[in-house]
């Protein structure tokens, strides 16, 4: 295997999908389907494989393409029609002309519905395709067992039927059908049948899933437990009918579909070629920018231009006129006509388009970052010196949070990020000392002041960021305790509010707003969070200090190990206050009995609980 191949295993996406495995000579060998990716190609290359034929495709494999899709059963489709595009060596299934099954709606004057694997026939409708044949059959048998349709394949005609040609078949006896052979059901009410298999069909399922739970619910509560066992399970199959795919669309014939995404140096543009309905060509071209001033427009001209030489074969064979896409070009190309969906099939593969080209990018950067870690990191510090205005790169920042209840055991935390990752051997928390109450302000005063005026007097290097949690009080308070140590100017000072993550800076009063998918506000806020958590866990600690008191904590020259000592001996405070001064002398020595015995005598009189732990009053929580 191959450095490159290893490194496009390690950057696979946990995604639905099509891969395609490619030999030393550029051919395809294989086209499977995934739900994940990244799971199903590794397992090819991380075991031993007992069938001959795998192991020959696994040593054959130089090369691999992927494509993200929505669901499984896109992929499943995608795959159908790729299979039959490239007819790999390696694949068994589906090679043959046989597909996936459709469900038809015929034509004419009372329509059949009925399954089919040959989508071509002009003049009918066509619905699916669908992977599992099984729910084909089971939508078709509910179908038709709430509308009356005509099942027999007779040419019926009002010319048939004046003719009297026909007769009525078992079916009209049973009450499956209403005649249509005799005219005994006029056409336009068997239009209205027609009218709403096509709704079902088109993915509109809830009327015929409502009508099926109460069918079960019925059965189920006059104890017809296998019956509504039945129809539970079709109402299961039902619900794959919702999820229909746009990779197979037998309405759109033969079009092209270009997805660009665009960076500041870089752009992608994902290409999709359908062709009977099916996408059977998916390709990414990637541009690397050398200046600013190409357009989008001037961009998605030389993709179309460079795919249509690449494919030229594909273009001469289907003729294909019309594209899809997502900027217009800036030039005209003879024979194409250009369109932008906004919704509807054609735009749900163009989304489909722009997602595998999103991935593409995604593959880009991750493969960078593989092997160069630090441009990474120098990417990230770059787009918060950009996004908030730094004069230099904050490759050491530091966030502050204070945590009090209304104002008892009030303390304050103090994280460390260097290089946008956690140094948690430099994080420290402070309890507060000159601030009595819930002063928020005055306690970020506090803090700061004594942080920075330790890092000044001890030489140590000082953050290019600080950042506060809160608003502009608490900036302004950072501000005021940096400006009194000297520090004026030499630290940028940002605060983040916790309600819409509003990034706040000195004296202005209006808040920043940062894309949610933005870097910098994920690092921002991991920064917040840290700094809140690390707060958190040493105020509840402080708050346990002070809730949990022992009567022998009172007593001087007493430790932790003699009380324990005691406890472990007398099992209860009650005891040690009844046993003598001889009894304390054998087991901790004369000096320590004489004293412990005097001071128990003189707390004889106070009210103590029978236990060797008092739990003090706790403080009331807001």
């Amino acid at each position: 295997m191959t450095d490159e191949l290893k490194l496009k295993l390690s950057l696979l996406p946990d995604e639905p999908g099509v891969y395609r495995y490619r030999n030393r000579e550029g051919t395809i060998i294989y086209v499977g389907k995934a739900k994940n990716l990244k799971r199903r190609v590794n397992s090819y290359f991380n075991r031993e494989h007992t069938s001959v034929r795998t192991t020959m495709l696994v040593r054959n494999i130089a090369d691999l393409e992927y494509t993200v899709v929505n669901t499984e059963e896109e992929a499943l489709d995608l795959e159908n029609a790729l299979i039959k595009e490239y007819q790999p060596r390696y694949n068994v299934l589906l090679k043959d002309d046989k597909s996936y099954p459709w469900i038809c709606v015929s034509g004419g004057l009372y329509p059949r519905v009925y399954i089919t694997r040959d989508a071509r026939l002009k003049g009918d409708r066509f619905y699916g395709p669908y992977p599992r044949a099984e729910v084909a059959k089971v939508l078709i048998d509910t179908i038709r067992q709430i509308y009356p349709l005509r099942t027999c394949r007779l040419n019926v005609s009002r010319e048939t039927i004046e003719a009297d040609k026909h007769r009525l078949c078992l079916q009209y006896h049973i009450h499956r059908c209403e005649g249509c052979c005799k005219g005994l059901v006029s056409a336009e009410r068997y239009g209205e049948y027609i009218s709403e298999i096509r709704q079902i069909l088109n993915g509109d399922t809830h009327q015929l899933m409502d009508l099926l739970m109460q069918q079960m619910q019925q059965l189920a509560s006059e104890l017809r437990f296998e019956e509504a066992e039945i129809i539970k399970r079709r109402y299961k199959l039902l619900e794959h009918v919702r999820r229909r795919s746009v990779i197979v669309c037998p309405s759109i014939h033969n079009i092209d579909v270009f997805g660009l995404l665009r960076d500041e140096d870089a752009a992608w543009v994902n290409f999709m070629h359908m062709r009977g309905g099916a996408v059977v060509q998916s390709y990414t071209l990637e541009y690397r920018l050398s200046t600013h001033d190409e357009t989008d427009a001037e961009i998605m001209s030389m993709a179309i231009a460079e795919l249509r030489q690449r494919f030229a074969e594909t273009y001469t064979r289907d003729r294909v006129t019309e594209v899809t896409v997502n900027v217009l070009p800036d030039v005209e190309f003879a024979g194409l006509t250009f369109s932008i969906p906004q919704r509807g099939d054609k735009k749900k593969l163009l989304d489909i388009a722009i997602k595998n080209a999103t991935q593409k990018r995604t593959d880009r950067l991750r493969m960078m970052e593989k092997l160069n870690p630090e441009q990474r990191t120098t990417r990230t510090l770059t787009t918060i010196q950009r996004d908030l205005h730094l004069s230099v790169l904050p490759r050491h920042i530091e966030c502050f949070d204070n945590s009090n209840i209304s104002g008892s055991s009030p303390v304050a935390s103090c994280v460390v990020f260097r290089n946008a990752k956690p140094a948690k051997k430099e994080y420290r928390h402070f309890n507060i000392k000159t601030v009595e109450g819930s002063d928020d302000f005055a306690s970020m005063r506090e803090v700061i002041n004594r942080r920075y005026s330790r890092l000044v007097q001890e030489g140590q290097d000082l953050p290019q960021l600080l950042i506060v949690d809160g608003g502009k009080g608490q900036v302004t308070s950072a501000v005021e305790a940096l400006d009194q140590i000297g520090l004026q100017g030499q630290i940028a000072v940002v605060g983040i509010a916790k309600r819409l993550n509003e990034v706040f800076f000195p004296g202005d009063s209006v808040p920043l707003y940062i894309d949610k998918n933005s870097e910098t506000l994920h690092v921002i806020q991991r920064l917040r969070d840290e700094a809140h958590r690390f707060a958190i866990t040493f105020h509840r600690k402080q708050r346990s200090k002070g809730q949990v008191h022992s009567a022998l904590d009172d007593v001087p020259g007493i430790g932790p190990k003699t009380r324990t000592l005691l406890l472990k001996h007398f099992k209860s405070l009650k005891r040690i206050k009844e046993a003598s001064e001889e009894e304390f002398a054998a087991l901790i020595g004369p000096a320590k009995a004489h004293n412990l015995y005097d001071n128990l005598q003189a707390l004889k009189t106070q009210n103590e609980p029978q236990s060797g732990v008092e739990i003090s009053k706790p403080s009331t929580e807001l």
